[in-house]
């Protein structure tokens, strides 16, 4: 084993020799062979191994797997020199497998230093040649251990977008794509989610037939081809994820047509029976909201009259006829309907929202007593509501600024909302005929600007709300359901309860989501 003097001495000949140093390959052995020393010399061999390797390629696979040796070495200070250097050996056809290193290494770095190190090597040598690196990459997100795999895709999730334009060619995103999509042939719920996250910030896939792209491999992931099974949380937690991921990708030109037409077929008739391994999720809002943010982007459906039934029929079962009187005007029954308006927005938005699309709908196609029956429904509806729109108001009047950020006057400020869209909804459909020509936002989104010399349709639904410099109320992911209590229009407003979103699940069971097999290979540098 070489001492600390000879490894100077073999330094000093190697960088006095300018051109003729491939020459000397027996001083570049002692260097190599400096890996073998004590902490001193392994410190030096560190350093000086990447600096003349490009002129010893017959020696290319010894200097690789003796820094990679320093790259293991129980010394923090040495491995973090290693790891520095290792982007010197990205040249020609090493870089691969020096991104594939680098990507193993991922797993065995717990030091945080150390996997600043790694990720900031990795994006060195992706500015050498990016496609090469992808290459080692995503070679161990198919075949390497799960850790690696874990680290891997997070790399790739978080470091991408930080890299400029002239590294993320079109065709080096089109690398991606394809083997993205081969990784997506088995992928757990949370991959599935940073690769949506990895493809939507691609600049290719921004325009409109990229955005489609983006929705068939959602939808494919979703197995939107075989009947939905509401008793296995899986499959319901997988259509709730994927149709997640796709509701940012629709748009007037990108259309959620078989996402909507599922959900009318498939969950609609089965909400009842729904089950989530989530705690806590009211899994039949979840499916309701997510179905009435996909309706505004539905196109042409092929049985429209069909599924618009069913959601009428859905719809019917939260719109209770208002209960019988006795003879002394009193409610001769035990209790009043519980009114959920939560439900009823989403509901009465898709309807409404569909409902355009065949707006004879409720004068046509249904009959005489179905259509006396509903409008009974929607009148009773009304009337509770407005009670408590009127208690609402009157609850959040002269509330502005700290006032209104408290959690009980947030869920209100979301409760006039809902309670607000669901009043020119129903003013809509009492039109002779019925109308769908009023818009509103859904009380869980952000109010849209209305631009200059457009129609103010939705001029009901903030009438009576507070001052306009107020907050708007909860941000997306903590939305709430409002529940009213039940009674006849009870002035009781304490009876609000929060609906988290839960987090999904990893190692999903089925095609797709499944457990991935254990890839533990051990060092295969």
């Amino acid at each position: 084993m070489p001492t600390v003097e000879e490894l100077y001495r073999n330094y000093g000949i190697l960088a006095d020799a300018t051109e003729q140093v491939g020459q000397h390959k027996d001083a570049y052995q002692v260097i190599l062979d400096g890996v073998k020393g004590g902490t001193k010399e392994k410190r030096l061999a560190a350093q000086f191994i990447p600096k003349f390797f490009k002129h010893f390629p017959e020696l290319a696979d010894s200097a690789i797997n003796a820094q990679l040796d320093l790259c293991e070495d129980e010394d923090v200070s040495i491995r973090r020199q290693a790891i520095k250097e290792l982007p010197q050996f990205a040249t020609g056809e090493n870089l691969p497998r020096v991104a594939d290193i680098l990507t193993q290494l991922l797993q065995t770095v717990d030091d945080s230093a150390e996997f600043n190190l790694v990720n900031n090597a990795l994006l060195s040598i992706f500015k050498m040649d990016a496609k090469g690196t992808l290459g080692g990459l995503f070679s161990q997100i198919l075949q390497g251990e799960d850790i690696v795999r874990e680290r891997a895709i997070k790399f790739l999730s978080t470091k991408l977008k930080t890299l400029p334009d002239e590294v993320l060619t079109k065709e080096v995103e089109e690398l991606i794509l394809t083997e993205s999509k081969k990784v997506l042939e088995d992928v757990t719920g949370e991959e599935f989610v940073l690769f949506m996250k990895i493809l939507s910030g691609l600049k290719s896939l921004q325009t409109v037939s990229g955005r489609q792209q983006l929705v068939e491999l959602v939808a494919e992931q979703a197995d939107l081809e075989q009947t939905f099974n509401p008793s296995d949380p899986d499959c319901v937690d997988r259509l709730l994820q994927c149709t997640r991921q796709a509701v940012p990708l629709f748009s007037k030109n990108v259309h959620s047509t078989r996402f909507v037409t599922y959900f009318c077929e498939q969950v609609l008739p089965n909400l009842s029976s729904l089950t989530t391994p989530v705690e806590g999720l009211d899994i039949q809002l979840e499916v309701l909201k997510l179905l009435a943010e996909m309706s505004s982007f539905c196109g042409d459906m092929e049985k429209l009259e069909t599924n618009l039934r069913k959601l009428f029929d859905k719809l019917l079962e939260y719109m209770p006829l208002p209960p019988e009187e006795a003879e002394n005007g009193e409610n001769a029954g035990n209790e009043e309907p519980k009114l959920q308006f939560s439900y009823v927005e989403c509901l009465l938005y898709s309807f409404h929202q569909l409902g355009r699309k065949l707006p004879d709908f409720l004068t046509a196609k249904l009959n005489a007593e179905k259509l006396k029956d509903f409008k009974i429904r929607l009148q009773y509806f009304a009337r509770g509501l407005q009670v408590y729109i009127r208690q609402l108001r009157l609850a959040l009047q002269g509330k502005t600024g700290e006032a209104l950020k408290t959690d009980e006057n947030k869920i209100k400020v979301v409760a006039l909302k809902i309670t607000n869209n669901i009043n020119v909804l129903i003013k809509d459909l009492f039109h002779i005929p019925p109308s769908y020509k009023s818009t509103v936002t859904l009380s869980w989104k952000p109010v849209q600007k209305v631009e200059i010399g457009q129609k103010r349709a939705t001029e009901d639904t903030t009438s009576g709300s507070p001052p306009k410099k107020s907050p708007a109320g909860p941000k997306r992911d903590a939305r709430q359901i409002y529940n009213p209590p039940s009674g006849k229009y009870s002035s009781n407003l304490g009876n609000f309860n929060y609906e988290q979103r839960g987090a999904f699940r990893g190692s999903r069971g089925g095609r797709g989501w499944g457990a991935r097999g254990n890839r533990s290979r051990g060092r295969l540098y």
